[in-house]
């Protein structure tokens, strides 16, 4: 699976507003955002770079004022972060991560009177507000902007999809985002309840509800990361396994 998850990281990096491809690596950017989290790079599978190629990649982000920084798959690899690491970067985190099949994807029971309603966005007023949630439900890794409502727009009208819940005053209790995709495989991501609607079942119905839309469409599988043992508990309840590690690396100064 590592090769795969490698394979759609190169693919869906490709889809940047601008993309690169430095000797060995992939490097996606959008001009809208200094975000490091959107901005960064990839290593082709089998990847075996020299100093010279990973300087040439350093130089790719520092023209334009970002971070040098990386996701990958290390196993997809193996000669990648021995290269980075000689050139100064360090590792940010290592994250497992989790796979969901067709076949161990389990719906959670829609019958309640209270269960969450998961819907897909008709309105940019709909964007808008999902954005606003994910941001209050990942506080201090983002703010809500009409650039952030355009990405989650843009995924939507691309191949991937976005599903949320709706709040009772009309706007976002909580929702996520799943990428087109690509070798067979696609990350759902994003996953987000504002804090006054937590433990309601919200993430669990819309992790659900996007592996279910990507499947319909053809997917093989589905993975993503969590953050804790608490998000973990509701990605297995729902059908993920772990299948791997993605390591995040940067350059510092």
């Amino acid at each position: 699976m590592d090769t795969n998850v490698q394979s759609f990281a190169v693919a869906n990096l490709r889809r940047r507003p601008l993309v690169l491809e430095p000797s060995g690596f992939v490097a996606g950017f959008d001009p809208d955002t200094t975000n490091p989290y959107i901005n960064y790079a990839t290593p082709l599978p089998g990847a075996e770079p020299t100093g010279r190629d990973v300087a040439g990649l350093i130089e790719a982000f520092r023209e334009r004022g970002l971070k040098p920084r990386l996701e990958f798959a290390p196993e997809a690899a193996p000669a990648v972060e021995p290269a980075l690491r000689a050139a100064g970067f360090t590792v940010e985190a290592v994250h497992e991560y989790l796979v969901c099949t067709p076949r161990t994807l389990t719906v959670p029971q829609t019958g309640a009177a209270d269960a969450p309603l998961v819907q897909a966005p008709a309105s940019a007023a709909d964007y808008t507000v999902i954005d606003a949630a994910l941001a209050e439900a990942f506080t201090g890794e983002f703010t809500s902007s009409p650039e952030g409502a355009a990405r989650l727009r843009r995924t939507q009208e691309g191949g991937g999809a976005v599903r949320f819940v709706r709040s009772p005053d009309g706007g976002c209790a909580g929702g996520a985002l799943c990428s087109a995709p690509a070798v067979g495989t696609c990350e759902l991501a994003g996953v987000g309840t504002r804090p006054a609607f937590r433990g309601r079942g919200i993430a669990g119905a819309v992790t659900a509800a996007l592996a279910g839309t990507m499947f319909d469409r053809g997917a093989d599988s589905v993975w993503l990361e969590y953050s804790g043992e608490g998000s973990r508990r509701v990605y297995e309840r729902v059908g993920f396994r772990p299948a791997g590690t993605r390591l995040y690396m940067s350059l510092e100064g």
